[in-house]
């Protein structure tokens, strides 16, 4: 057990699922994405690839098209149920590569999402559930999000994985109507992951709920290496707002606001940059960074960001206790409810 390497954040798309993107997808580009990359899908390939790395183990969650993405509040429930009964699925059928699922929920029916996290939690033992940067559109801050944090963090006690979303057709530009060059997924996605974080920490969120374990793609987005701007600019909040009304929020804060940032998780996924990896180590520390890979969305389609990402930790010589807390040690201890 001491060698295994939790992966902590990769993604799968159940067959039935896939069924339901053809059908209802809403950006061409995305479809075309998840329905050719096999190893999405075809889960023996999968395990066949996963072979070059034996002590590699991964904790699957849905990749997007998430399910309120894909039909009306009527309609979300019952593809979140299909992507998380095919997920329980697969970790039943290799329990020895998949040990643990994330759960999928319908967020733009906020009653149907409750009932989902219930379901997917107490009956097919997901490990924690995740979420969007926005609920097409809407902000995580939003009232009507309040109740899953409060219920998996109170109750399940249980961790949150946030996936950033931002679609190819928001453009780069007002004057024109869509993104370019993929910029909406290489730059917007950890933008969008960095503007999530702050609405959380600037609404009071985490202030609600401090036992709120929320883990970050791709090491928290632009935070750990924009945290000197973000301190200093922040600590000024409301100096740049037309009445400045801004600057209350500070004061119901009950520490600075870098202190929040600093309560989430960064997952490894950084394309195998060490030198990235260790800049968001040094920001969020090493009891709150955890191996990911991002499996299978590399070049090579599977193994490559897994091995990067392995490399890029080993490059950093870390001692030996903060190898294992990235490896293995921080995940556990995430995966387990602190419910007694």
């Amino acid at each position: 057990m001491s060698n295994v390497k939790i992966d902590i954040y990769n993604h799968v798309m159940p067959p039935a699922y896939v069924d339901f993107v053809k059908a209802h997808g809403k950006e061409p580009g995305m479809v075309k994405r998840m329905t050719q990359l096999r190893l999405l899908w075809d889960m023996p390939a999968r395990v066949a690839m996963l072979e070059q790395f034996p002590d590699v183990q991964q904790i699957i969650s849905l990749a997007v098209p998430s399910p309120d993405m894909l039909g009306s509040p009527e309609d979300s429930p019952a593809y979140a149920r299909v992507a998380n009964e095919g997920m329980a699925e697969i970790c039943r059928q290799w329990p020895h590569k998949f040990p643990g699922f994330v759960a999928s929920l319908p967020m733009n029916n906020p009653d149907a999402a409750l009932l989902e996290m219930d379901y997917a939690i107490d009956t097919l033992g997901a490990k924690g559930v995740q979420i969007l940067t926005s609920v097409n559109g809407q902000a995580m801050d939003h009232p009507a999000v309040f109740p899953i944090f409060e219920r998996i963090t109170n109750h399940h006690q249980l961790p949150v994985w946030m996936h950033p979303t931002r679609p190819g057709s928001r453009s780069d530009y007002p004057s024109e109507d869509r993104s370019q060059y993929e910029i909406w997924q290489v730059l917007g996605w950890p933008m969008e992951t960095s503007v999530a974080m702050a609405r959380m920490v600037f609404s009071g969120l985490l202030e609600k709920l401090p036992e709120l374990r929320l883990i970050t793609h791709h090491c928290g987005g632009m935070l750990p290496y924009f945290s000197g701007r973000a301190e200093t600019l922040w600590a000024q909040l409301g100096s740049r707002s037309a009445d400045g009304a801004e600057a209350d929020v500070l004061k119901r804060l009950s520490k600075p606001p870098m202190d929040y940032f600093k309560m989430f998780y960064g997952d490894t996924v950084l394309g195998g940059s060490a030198s990235a990896l260790r800049c968001g180590l040094d920001f969020f520390g090493p009891d709150h960074v955890v191996f990911a890979s991002d499996c299978p969305f590399d070049p090579e389609e599977g193994p490559m960001f897994i091995r990067e990402g392995l490399r890029s930790i080993e490059a950093l010589d870390l001692s030996v206790e903060d190898a294992r807390k990235i490896y293995f040690g921080n995940a556990f201890k995430l995966l387990q409810s602190k419910k007694t």
